[in-house]
């Protein structure tokens, strides 16, 4: 192995020797966290992208495909109860044609493709069948495309044309919807559901689409459409008359200082009136005119005698005038044929009640009140609306228990944020804890460290060289050692080093490095001898942190 490299682990190894208890366990921790998001990482990069291979699939037939998935040894996942499976992406489409070979998936509404199967024998009756159920099978399918719908049923109800029948029944159509758990169709989606349905059969008209959920709830009735029954439009209408009133009310006297009541009638009868109507075109003589004129001129005249058979026979005896005209016409008039349904739903009478708070309705009168709350809730007189605005004192005990209410709430959200800071804390505090004390110990350790080397170096001078650089007769740590296991002596000889002598400060300083360090063992023979338990300690700690390191 290289010398660098040797050097390398030999300091790595010095250093690691040199960590505490604490700085250990921290490092170990870092290092295994390093190597399990290491492990981690790879493991998620090696893992392969999965992609659908078929959605939608009923229990048989995600049977099938999984079989078909083990027999060929690819792996897989099932997601959405068991309705779609996901395998790599290297293999879905060499899958979906092993799958599509084998006839998988079987389960289908059918669609146009049941127009492929009929043969030249098929019987006008067959042909109407399977071209609804073709219909069906296509807005099925549709549908079931739509974003939370799972699956899709329709059935249509299509009246036999026939020329023999004077009055036609208009054709109406009902559709299942299947939803995931977690979603539910929306609005939106029902009227769209409803105009898509409605224009896919010819004469098929939209409030004529019924739609339900799997949990029975009619989203959309036949004759009301998706705005729902009387009572849901009755509701409906309440709420938004009581809305309006009450934020108005809100603005004028305070929020709580006023409550509304709505009621609204709603008639449930679908009448339908046919008016026809004829005027004659401007301009145009009156619809029938008749004209007959007779004249008749001339003195008496014999009529004649009688002829055979009883006929009068002019004679030519006298002379006489005769006329006669009659005329008749008949004009074309305007023709107006007015149809009117009216469905169940519309208003009859409304009724509003208001009670406001006498102590906050102090700058306006009952009188003011009624005109603001008859024009907001849209009050219609001849209709026979009802209004009543009344000033009463209202009662504080609903508005403390409700305070109190929302103070408890407050102060018990409050409290959960108090804990959950406190737990965070917690657990920031024993993270940082540890790694403050570490970091403090190895601060005081190394000022100590520090601290013990300027006292050395202030009695000793600089640095000496390692013990194994140094002869072992010379060798003044190994003499103080030895010193210190034979235990000093008792009787301690005071000698009190002579003051320094600038010339001789600069003899020494020009002195050559054996002659520097044969002084300064002199003068560290001449501590221990004076004072051998400071020197002792001194040793003993440098001792120490040559060993550390």
């Amino acid at each position: 192995m290289p010398k660098a490299v040797t050097g390398v682990f030999q300091r790595l190894g010095r250093a690691v020797a040199g960590f505490t208890l604490a700085q250990r366990t921290f490092a170990i921790i870092g290092i295994a966290a390093v190597l399990l998001g290491a492990i981690a990482l790879v493991s998620w990069m090696s893992r392969p992208h999965m992609t659908p291979l078929f959605s939608g699939l009923s229990a048989t037939d995600a049977n099938t495909v999984v079989e078909q998935l083990r027999s060929a040894g690819v792996s897989y996942e099932l997601t959405d109860g068991g309705g779609t499976v996901l395998v790599p992406e290297a293999d879905v489409y060499n899958q979906r044609l092993t799958a599509a070979a084998a006839g998988i998936p079987s389960a289908s509404s059918g669609g146009y493709t049941l127009l492929d199967e009929m043969g030249v024998t098929s019987s006008e009756f067959q042909q109407s069948v399977t071209y609804k159920r073709a219909i069906e099978g296509e807005l099925a399918a549709t549908i079931a495309a739509l974003d939370g719908v799972s699956a899709a049923s329709v059935q249509l109800a299509i009246p036999e044309e026939s020329v023999f029948v004077s009055e036609t029944v208009d054709p109406t159509a009902s559709v299942f919807v299947e939803t995931d758990g977690s979603t539910a169709v929306s609005a939106d989606q029902v009227e769209a559901i409803v105009h898509l349905t409605s224009a896919s059969v010819s004469g098929l008209k939209a409030e004529n689409v019924a739609v339900i959920d799997q949990t029975g709830t009619t989203l959309s009735a036949v004759g009301t459409g998706t705005v729902g029954g009387v009572d849901q439009q009755s509701g409906e209408h309440e709420a938004r008359v009581t809305a309006a009133v009450q934020q108005m009310l809100d603005a004028v006297v305070g929020a709580g200082n006023a409550k509304v009541s709505v009621v609204a009638e709603i008639d449930r009868s679908v009448s339908e009136r046919l008016e026809e109507t004829y005027t004659p075109a401007e301009g145009a003589p009156p619809l029938s005119e008749q004209t007959r004129t007779e004249t008749s001129n001339g003195g008496d005249t014999d009529a004649g005698v009688l002829g055979p058979d009883n006929i009068a026979v002019p004679d030519g005896a006298g002379d006489g005038a005769y006329e006669s005209t009659e005329e008749t016409r008949n004009n074309v008039v305007n023709k107006l044929v007015e149809s009117t349904t009216t469905p169940a739903g519309s208003i009859t009478r409304q009724s509003v009640s208001v009670a406001v708070d006498a102590d906050a309705a102090t700058d306006i009168t009952v009188a003011q009140l009624e005109d603001l709350v008859a024009a907001a809730a849209g009050i219609d007189p001849q209709r026979g609306d009802g209004l009543s605005v009344e000033l009463v004192s209202f009662s504080q005990t609903d508005a403390d228990a409700a305070q109190a209410a929302l103070q408890s709430a407050k102060e018990a959200a409050e409290a959960e944020r108090l804990s959950a800071l406190t737990t965070a804390l917690i657990i920031a505090a024993a993270i940082a804890v540890p790694l403050l004390a570490g970091v403090i110990a190895h601060l005081v350790r190394t000022r100590r460290r520090a601290r013990k080397q300027d006292e050395f170096d202030s009695l000793f001078g600089e640095r000496p060289p390692p013990l194994s650089e140094l002869p072992a007769a010379t060798d003044p740590f190994r003499t103080a050692q030895t010193a210190l296991e034979q235990q000093a002596p008792t009787a301690v000889l005071e000698v009190t080093p002579p003051e320094p002598d600038p010339e001789l400060e600069r003899e020494l300083n020009s002195e050559p490095a054996q002659v520097s360090l044969e002084r300064r063992r002199a003068e560290l023979d001449a501590l221990t001898r004076s004072d051998p338990q400071r020197t002792a300690e001194l040793m003993r700690s440098f001792l120490d942190d040559r060993a550390a390191v």
